[in-house]
């Protein structure tokens, strides 16, 4: 045992050491896309992140960050750093948990244990756990500050230490380890709930330990796990903050009490409850309910992690997502209502129609003496004949219909039977959302574009040319690591079924269970395979023990000794091998910056004391990151658009952050508060309009909460608009007074904004802007990013002039919006002279496709600017802004893709045709070899076929207009012959 235990940790350390030099090597330096952006910028100054939050990650990260030693441009990577620690002590206890496991198949005798036994067994440990060091999805994660990496930490441990409990004979010693194991679920809840889905997997062990096994006995036992995991996951985490609220609400308007009273005095009951409870049970020694008791009581203080969010929403911190403040705000925040619900077991399919929607249970809001009835909660009713058990098609937005129907092969209209709803949820939930997935870990992945499938070991040896072969994110591994991990599962199955039982229900539990619990929509955001990290550790686990199975098979056939140990070993250890080398490219983030510097030269793009409206997640979290954490351009009011239909969001633009001073608003918060009647204005046509109405007369009637416009029912009030047709009296001489006006637009300054509501509700966010426009007066520049230009519910369009990345608000009219209006000086200079482009030109630097949009969108600016000084004839510059594009985003680092034929066709204009042909070669040599490879392999990502030829043909036609007539003919024929093979 000694020996054992002596080799087993020294091995653990070392690969422990390995995967920890891995991660610090290939950690990204500052903030990634996605959510990173938001949790380094929350944690650095303990602000409050969108819900359910994951406030111990936090405290740890603030932690992490005091090591930048006051350098704020280290913070991100310190942050970045707990992802590296938290991962690397995972490959640690899965190390420990794998040797325990392969310990049981080898069976040594305790404390003479052989060296050919002890290599088998640090073998497995290590092949098994370096495999799961170098998969996709968990190597993603260990590089990033995100919350998975930690998550799979918590994982790691309650199973090590689960398995360390199994071992421990002293009973008091053991029940130590289970309060040990709670404490840790319990802090887990403050990162992920993941954790709590191993609960039914630690109960086998539990049982295997305890009792003789029967099938009763087993049913009982899995039974009385999924009750844990019901009484922490629906009971604990959100029951409790429900009970809290209905104390609370009872003890300030029913009992007059000071707010606050009713959680105290709830928290003063269960507190009491455990003490008592705890006391009992020592004074009359029920070891059960004591283990029991001090295992809840300890759940419970791991989730009071959650008191941060309480506490710091009090000080109102820039970052203050719901603003959970007091019990009921707080309450609604835990439990993550402003997401909704989807239908697990019984309900709709996306063709069944709203028939009724039922008022439930009151939305209370604090108000100055008690807590006051908002609005109440709807529970959508819906025609029966359109439910079903096990609903997997049943989201209704059109983008989600229209799929279904593709994937389906539906008739538009036609409802899916149950049978098709059931091949949906094997073929595309499981198929394509889960084991294209596992796939990608243990196989390989074709390329890193969204929708990419996985690889065989025949693609390794397929021809595959260079725009193909050249992304890193394709990987294959030959099916190495599948196979010796379904060599380990079948051996373990055979040799160990107790402790397969344990491992495949892991697997189970946190892969397919999980695809059926989230019964996710067939359109999402990203890829989300870093959900389903869980069963990939599993897996690794099997990797391990197929160590253990070869080692067996071969000494069956040869003397035990040290050989086939050894030989297997060094043999296995291709599999992590090749994963590493195949995937370190595509993982390593050192000397990657381009989400921050596009972030910053999104902020540079807009005038001092502006407001920037900003769209999804990319647009908005990179922004907070550089504003809270390096302090850059804090003057600028980052508004997101979607938050701006909520009231506290709105409240919070009503208070200043640094140099930004609050918003100069006119309507008061009765206008628009939750339940109130501007959460959606609909158009409802009145005959006695006529033509467009006035803005600031219309404004003035929503403040006024004037009868004129409201439509009232019995259910609800609602304002109405009674024309779609708006306008906005401009005071051209104060604007002009104001020198905002570019000079080459002057012409276009218009004394009247024609404006128009895009469809028939106008939402909050719509009527806020409104009011902004009608009382800013031209004093604070407003801005907006692409997204939020397309997603605000009134068409401005015609008034914005591009100055970066970011279009201004003004009031100059476009007389053709088809052309952008650009303010060639000032974005020549934002673009030429002051953006960022660290490290974008350094072909060793690995840009995924999240990166490479963004890439993409910078070159359409320079494009737009290039244009803009064309038609104003200033050919120098408009050439030295294509020249500036070429030299920080060159093709060889990012490929040239659509945005390049503009820039082809306006070289040709400026008659820099050398340059314009050289491109115009590399972009169709691009394009012809990836559409020649998905149109041979029928292996179409995406669209990706259609899009390459629809990339190449605009190149034709940009060259023969641009008078490259030859090249362009010589194109064309190839292009014809594409053409035919598209169409065959």
């Amino acid at each position: 045992m000694h020996q054992f235990n002596k080799v087993n940790n020294i091995t653990g350390w070392i690969v422990f050491a390995i995967s920890a030099i891995v991660y610090t090597l290939t950690v990204e330096p500052t903030a990634s896309f996605w959510d990173c952006g938001e949790f380094i910028a929350v944690s650095y100054k303990l602000e409050v992140p969108h819900p359910p939050g994951a406030p111990f990650f936090l405290l740890l990260g603030r932690m992490f960050s005091f090591l930048a030693m006051g350098d704020v441009s280290k913070v991100a990577y310190w942050i970045n750093m707990l992802s590296v620690a938290s991962s690397a002590f995972t490959i640690l206890f899965l190390f420990w948990s794998i040797t325990l496991l392969a310990r049981k198949i080898v069976k040594p005798v305790i404390g003479q244990e052989t060296i050919g036994q002890l290599i088998t067994m640090m073998g497995a440990g290590a092949v098994g756990a370096l495999a799961y060091t170098f998969s996709d999805s968990f190597w993603f994660s260990a590089v990033e500050a995100e919350v998975y990496a930690m998550s799979s930490f918590f994982t790691a441990f309650v199973v090590w230490a689960m398995l360390k409990w199994e071992l421990i004979e002293d009973e008091g010693d053991a029940n130590r380890w289970l309060i040990f194991i709670a404490y840790m679920m319990g802090l887990s809840i403050g990162v992920h709930l993941l954790n709590l889905v191993t609960i039914p997997a630690l109960a086998l062990i539990y049982y295997f330990k305890k009792y003789d096994f029967s099938v009763k006995g087993l049913i009982v036992a899995l039974g009385i796990s999924g009750f844990i995991v019901i009484l922490i996951n629906d009971i604990i985490i959100p029951g409790f903050p429900s009970i809290t609220g209905s104390f609370e609400v009872f003890f300030v308007n029913n009992l007059g009490l000071p707010f606050g009273s009713g959680g105290v005095f709830f928290a003063a009951i269960t507190l009491g409850s455990l003490i008592y409870g705890i006391l009992y049970s020592i004074k009359n020694e029920k070891v059960l309910l004591n283990t029991g008791l001090m295992c809840l009581t300890v759940i419970l203080i791991g989730y009071s992690s959650y008191t941060l969010v309480l506490i710091r929403s009090n000080y109102n911190p820039p970052i203050d997502e719901n603003n959970p403040e007091n019990l009921i705000n707080f309450i609604s925040y835990l439990k993550r209502e402003q997401y909704g619900s989807r239908p697990l077991v019984f309900g709709q399919l996306f063709t069944a129609e709203l028939v009724d929607q039922k008022r439930t249970s009151p939305v209370y809001v604090k108000g100055k003496d008690k807590y006051e009835v908002a609005d109440y909660k709807l529970e959508n009713i819906y025609d029966p004949k359109h439910t079903t058990l096990l609903p997997r098609m049943w989201s209704n937005q059109p983008s989600h219909v229209q799929r279904y129907q593709e994937i389906m092969g539906l008739r538009p209209g036609e409802k899916p039977s149950f049978f098709d709803n059931i091949s949906y949820m094997l073929q595309y939930q499981i198929g394509h959302m889960y084991l294209r997935y596992f796939m990608w870990n243990f196989v390989g992945r074709s390329s890193d574009i969204d929708g990419a499938s996985w690889e065989t070991p025949f693609n390794a040896f397929e021809k595959v040319p260079e725009a193909i072969s050249s992304n890193e994110g394709r990987n294959n591994f030959l099916m190495l690591p599948l196979i010796l991990g379904l060599i380990g599962l079948i051996f373990q199955y055979t040799t160990d079924k107790r402790n397969f039982a344990f491992v495949g229900m892991l697997f189970f539990l946190t892969g397919a269970a999980l695809v059926l619990y989230l019964n996710s929509p067939p359109i999402e955001p990203r890829e989300r395979d870093y959900i389903y990290v869980g069963s990939y550790y599993a897996f690794a686990i099997w990797i391990g023990l197929g160590v253990v199975a070869i080692i067996t098979f071969l000494q069956k056939k040869m003397k035990e000794g040290v050989l086939a140990p050894v030989a297997t070993t060094l043999i296995c250890f291709s599999v992590p091998g090749i994963m590493a080398a195949e995937g370190w490219d595509d993982h390593d983030r050192s000397n990657r910056y381009f989400s921050v510097d596009s972030a910053k030269n999104m902020l540079a793009s807009c005038a001092p004391n502006a407001i920037l409206f900003t769209g999804g997640d990319n647009d908005t979290f990179p922004l907070w990151y550089v504003q809270e954490v390096e302090g850059f351009r804090t003057d600028v009011r980052v508004v997101v658009l979607s938050y701006f239909n909520t009231d506290w969001y709105v409240d919070q633009m009503t208070r200043p952050a640094y140099e930004s001073q609050p918003f100069p608003f006119s309507l008061k918060r009765e206008q628009y508060k939750s339940g109130g009647l501007n959460d959606v204005i609909y158009y409802v046509e009145n005959p006695n309009v006529k033509g467009a109405i006035n803005l600031e007369q219309y404004m003035k009637l929503v403040k006024e909460s004037s009868k004129a416009i409201q439509y009232n029912t019995p259910d609800a009030n609602f304002n109405t608009i009674p024309s779609k047709d708006l306008f906005l009296n401009v005071d051209t001489a104060a604007v002009l007074a104001k020198g905002i006006i570019p000079d080459a637009h002057k012409s276009l300054l218009t004394s009247r904004m024609a404006l128009k509501v895009k469809g028939r509700v106008l939402e909050k966010k719509d009527i806020m802007l409104l009011d902004m426009l009608v009382t800013n007066k031209w004093e604070r520049p407003i801005y907006f990013n692409n997204t939020s230009l397309q997603s605000i519910g009134v068409d401005l369009r015609k008034y914005v002039v591009h100055e970066g990345t970011t279009y201004r608000l003004l009031p100059v009219e476009n007389p053709d919006p088809r052309q952008e209006l650009v303010n060639t000086e000032v974005m020549y200079d934002h673009m030429v002279n002051n953006f960022f482009w660290r490290e974008l030109n350094n072909p060793e630097v690995y840009y995924n496709e999240n990166y490479r949009n963004f890439v993409l969108n910078h070159r359409s600016s320079f494009n737009t600017l290039a244009r803009g000084l064309y038609k104003e004839g200033k050919n120098e510059q408009a050439i030295a802004a294509l020249k500036k594009s070429i030299e920080v985003m060159p093709h060889e680092v990012v490929a040239y893709d659509y945005a390049t034929t503009e820039s082809i066709g306006l070289l040709l204009a400026l008659e820099q045709k050398e340059m314009a042909l050289e491109m115009a070669s590399k972009l169709w040599k691009t394009s012809s070899e990836q559409f020649e490879y998905y149109l041979e392999t029928d292996r179409n990502i995406g669209m990706e076929k259609e899009k390459h030829f629809a990339i190449m043909n605009q190149t034709v036609q940009i060259l023969r207009a641009g008078g490259a007539s030859a090249e362009a003919a010589e194109y064309q024929e190839t292009l014809m012959q594409y053409y035919e093979k598209l169409n065959m």
